[in-house]
């Protein structure tokens, strides 16, 4: 975390300049200075340096903070005052120690929360951030020396992420310096699955100590399906040695697959299928969103349900979505009722994380301040609504967007959401996890954009939600019946807000004078759900249960056609494998799928009549082919993959089809001399 901060724009304490010599110590001592950034409740902590080992209060060197918290006060909720002021920073040295020696900067907080920030210089270096996070008492050891002349870390690798699509690749990445060297030129270096090596050196950088620099190689990676191990490293410092070889590495195991074929344009010429896959039984319960896991292959669909704010949310989980080998869980983290309230959407990135936008106005439900926002949480069933140690499985949450009605992912753990409290859009960072069921948020950056109003739906029902497309944000604005897109990247700092944000975090901005255009602003009346691939843009209106595809190639949009499903309450909609379209129907309590079929199908050949009855069928089919008894057939039956469930010889006129899944399949029946081809409908 300390060093994305420096990076992300925290007003971090300036760096002294190098000192040779130590005017204040004597020979073999060195100067620690502290920074001491605080929260909104500056009077919980309290703090000493002492030799390493011993306990608070044994030979103390330093101390700040309330001392009626004292070393004795961590988690006893005293609330008691005096100590440092809120969200204020603080200085405290220099002071002498031993060079070399060992010391422990020890955190006492009197609500066991953390939220103090600490800056650790020797000789007008930093050497450390400590960033307490959940409990209430905290140690940091360090060594009173300084870093070395040279010393790169390969922070983080951004590029391609854990679960990616095919393609061309850049490999990108942060450093960061931990020397006392201004760095002006690295070499970085990677290499796939032991194959060749590519060195790029990067010059002009000016990196001081402590800062961190974002990195893009120039020789881009192919990138196919599969698993594939890349290792990537920084040398040559300056035409130097780095003298810290320890954090110079990464070595990244990715897996990627194939993308999502545009096809939307095929549903503008034919009549699409719509197939329920998932109803109440199946605990589908106000269904207000869902995604897929980013690893395609695995057609792991996710639905989240509003419920009710006394229970929380919960996800229904599909594998295998739309097969006939379909299967189903529901899983309700142990803390819903807090992290996943009243949720209106869902957004997984392409690192197997997802968050879930906060549709509640308190999620403490205590008639308080407005306090809730986006929950991160992770993808793996091993740890997402698995027990954690009493406060949920979460893996991050922020707390300054009550009434949220969408959320989008940009990248890594940053998500857009809508604000439905403050009616304006905000981009939140959650930087890295703080761990399944920790509390530690002081990473996170957030950006406020208002340059307009959004509205959301007065009676709380309807949603509003985004897609990030490209450069783009698209935003549904139920309130205006529009749809519009913020350009990322672009605009400027602003004030902060006066809302939250509740907890001590990086950074809290509003931007100003940001890029943001009209994208459509006709013919919508509830607009609800949304998503993009390529240049075509799918938009779900509750009031109508269609689904409109737009031309996005030039602005505004192009609508080129409607599909009407009959939903009841048509609202998260997105584009899944296969290039089929999947949505949810919140006041039906189902999940739908839309497909097409090839109209190209087999001719058919017999001369005489045939008759697949019932269709749609239940526990069976019966097959009539009125006049071909004596002859042989064979009937094969595939689902809308293509997968095949059924291929053998026709020895009876009934087929059982109590264990195939809802749905729609082709059943083709043929020998050598006749074929015929008929669509059939499961519905149990």
């Amino acid at each position: 975390m300390r060093k994305q901060i420096q990076f992300l724009g925290l007003a971090m304490s300036a760096m002294l300049g190098i000192q040779s010599s130590n005017a204040q110590c004597a020979a073999g001592e060195v100067e620690l200075e502290l920074t001491i950034e605080t929260d909104q409740y500056g009077s919980e902590g309290y703090w000493e340096i002492v030799p390493s080992g011993n306990s608070c209060g044994i030979g103390t060197i330093a101390s700040g903070g309330n001392t009626a918290v004292g070393c004795n006060g961590g988690g006893a909720q005293a609330q008691l005052p005096g100590g440092y002021g809120n969200n204020d920073d603080f200085t405290s040295g220099p002071h002498c120690l031993i060079q070399g020696a060992s010391y422990d900067l020890i955190y006492v907080d009197d609500w066991g929360d953390g939220g103090f920030e600490f800056e650790v210089e020797i000789n007008g270096y930093q050497i450390e951030t400590f960033e307490p996070m959940a409990g209430g008492n905290f140690t940091l050891t360090f060594t009173a020396d300084e870093p070395p002349l040279y010393d790169i870390e390969l922070y983080s690798i951004t590029s391609p992420q854990l679960y990616d699509e095919e393609g061309i690749k850049p490999i990108e990445g942060i450093i960061f310096n931990h020397g006392t060297a201004t760095i002006d030129s690295v070499d970085i270096s990677y290499q796939v699955d032991n194959g060749a090596i590519f060195t790029t050196t990067f010059t002009g950088l000016d990196l001081e100590n402590y800062d961190v620099h974002n990195f893009s190689h120039p020789d881009l990676w192919t990138a196919t399906s599969g698993v594939h191990t890349i290792k990537t490293w920084v040398s040559n410092l300056n035409g130097n040695t780095d003298l810290n070889n320890d954090n110079d590495t990464i070595i990244t195991t990715l897996e990627l697959g194939l993308g999502i074929p545009n096809t939307i344009d095929d549903y503008l010429s034919i009549t699409p299928i719509i197939v329920q896959i998932g109803n109440s039984s199946d605990q589908i319960d106000k269904p207000t969103d869902l995604d897929f896991h980013p690893l395609l292959s695995k057609k792991e669909l996710w639905v989240i349900n509003k419920r009710t704010e006394s229970t929380g949310g919960s996800t229904v989980i599909f594998n295998n979505a739309g097969e006939v080998d379909q299967s189903d869980q529901q899983k309700v983290d142990g803390n819903a009722w807090h992290f996943m309230s009243l949720p209106t959407g869902i957004a997984f990135s392409k690192n197997g994380n997802f968050a879930n936008s906060a549709g509640v106005y308190d999620a403490n439900h205590n008639g308080g301040d407005p306090f809730t926002g986006p929950a991160l949480w992770s993808g793996d069933l091993s740890i997402y609504a698995e027990p954690s140690g009493g406060n949920g499985s979460h893996l991050d949450m922020l707390h300054v967007s009550p009434y949220s009605q969408g959320i989008a992912s940009e990248k890594d753990n940053v998500f857009w959401v809508f604000d439905g409290y403050s009616n304006d859009i905000v981009r939140y960072d959650f930087v890295d996890d703080h761990g399944p069921g920790n509390s530690f948020h002081g990473d996170a950056i957030i950006h406020r954009y208002n340059d307009f109003s959004v509205t959301r739906d007065p009676s709380h029902k309807v949603v509003s939600h985004l897609v990030v497309s490209g450069e783009w944000v698209y935003v549904v604005n139920y309130g205006d019946q529009n749809i519009f897109r913020i350009q990322m990247n672009t605009g400027n700092f602003g004030t902060t807000p006066t809302f939250g944000p509740f907890e001590s975090i990086v950074e809290y901005k509003y931007i100003t004078d940001y890029t943001w255009e009209n994208v459509v602003d006709s013919g919508l009346i509830e607009p609800a759900g949304i998503d993009i691939i390529d240049d075509r843009m799918i938009v779900s209106d509750y009031a109508t249960g269609e689904v409109i595809i737009y031309d996005i190639a030039s602005m505004p949009a192009t609508e080129l056609g409607r599909i009407s499903t009959d939903a009841l309450g048509i609202m998260g909609i997105k584009i899944g494998p296969e290039g089929r379209i999947w949505y949810v129907d919140y006041d039906a309590n189902t999940v739908n799928m839309i497909t097409k079929w090839n109209l190209d199908l087999v001719e058919n050949t017999f001369e005489n009549s045939i008759d697949i009855s019932p269709n749609p069928a239940n526990q069976s089919l019966i097959i009539d082919l009125d006049g071909f008894t004596e002859e042989v057939f064979n009937v094969k039956v595939t689902d809308i993959t293509g997968k095949v469930i059924l291929d053998e010889m026709l020895s009876s006129n009934k087929i059982n089809t109590s264990s195939w899944t809802n749905g729609a399949y082709l059943m083709h029946i043929s020998n050598a001399n006749h074929s015929f081809t008929e669509r059939v409908i499961i519905a149990h």
